[in-house]
């Protein structure tokens, strides 16, 4: 009996710290990711105070890498919460989504 017990502690233990290594690599993955996007702001930032048409069209392809970063990341953490939804939240997942893909890729369509 007391083997059973020891061996479903170990296995209840081993499952809570693969849930806590998941943790901890997302939130890393996710610090340096908006370190790698304050990095992407900030040359835009500058290339824009520099100023010049040339410049521009680099400032905002930095921006757009840097918006396209954030919302892939972003919309991997929400998929992970709806997964697990019933099938009305990930329609509503994915109409999100469309329009937020809609929303970048129509102004910037329009702006030329």
């Amino acid at each position: 009996m007391a083997t059973k017990k020891s061996s479903s502690s170990k296995s209840s233990s081993s499952s809570s710290s693969s849930s806590k290594r998941t943790v901890w690599g997302l939130n890393k993955i996710s610090f340096w990711v908006i370190v790698a996007v304050t990095v992407l702001y900030a040359i835009s930032l500058v290339l824009s105070a520099i100023g010049g048409d040339g410049l521009m069209t680099a400032v905002r392809i930095l921006q757009g890498i840097a918006t396209a970063v954030m919302i892939v990341i972003v919309a991997i953490l929400a998929w992970r919460y709806v997964k697990a939804k019933p099938i009305v939240w990930k329609v509503l997942y994915v109409i999100c989504l469309l329009i937020v893909i809609a929303g970048i890729i129509v102004p910037l369509c329009l702006g030329k």
